[in-house]
């Protein structure tokens, strides 16, 4: 955690989050380097800020993240845009990201699978055997194809985002 804060309110709020490792009074002009510091080793560092002093550090760190209220700095400098300026949202775009992930490969591998059959059959390549789709079936099935993918897409609706309170920050998923 990187914070301008004093080391006690540092130390209160990271105890409170489960947060190992801290750098406070940090100055707003260091922080894209204390950024850089949590990323040696290989680390992963997210950045959450909001202001035009947080710009550099977010868009220095692996997952910049600008919350509601943010300056237009901050919100270009930074990766992930959240609506709200609700820092408990940032729990809700990590459960959130894997099932994105994980749909977006869903849909590729239809679409891909779609049109490795589709294309060559609109080519013309099953012709000798009498079979030749018409215009129209082809762009029904088209169609068909763009409806699967979006409703694929609509299912991560049903996925819950519950933000938690600080008292309940034991159910925040950990970094492996």
């Amino acid at each position: 955690m990187i914070i301008g804060d004093s080391q006690a309110v540092a130390d209160s709020v990271a105890r409170r989050l489960g947060i190992d490792e801290i750098a406070a009074q940090v100055l707003p002009c260091d922080k894209a380097a204390a950024v850089k510091r949590f990323q040696e080793g290989g680390r992963r560092v997210a950045m959450v800020g909001d202001g035009v002093n947080d710009a550099p550090a977010l868009a220095t760190a692996d997952v910049g993240i600008a919350i509601g209220a943010g300056t237009d700095v901050a919100v270009v400098a930074a990766g992930i845009f959240l609506v709200r300026s609700d820092p408990r949202d940032v729990v809700g775009a990590i459960r959130l990201s894997p099932a994105l992930y994980a749909k977006m490969r869903q849909n590729l591998v239809w679409a891909t699978g779609y049109n490795l059959i589709a294309i060559p059959v609109a080519a013309g390549v099953l012709a000798p055997w009498d079979i030749d789709l018409s215009m129209a079936v082809g762009a029904i099935a088209m169609s068909a194809s763009t409806i699967i993918v979006a409703a694929n897409a609509q299912l991560l609706r049903r996925l819950q985002l519950r933000r938690p309170s600080v008292t309940d920050t034991e159910r925040i998923p950990r970094p492996a």
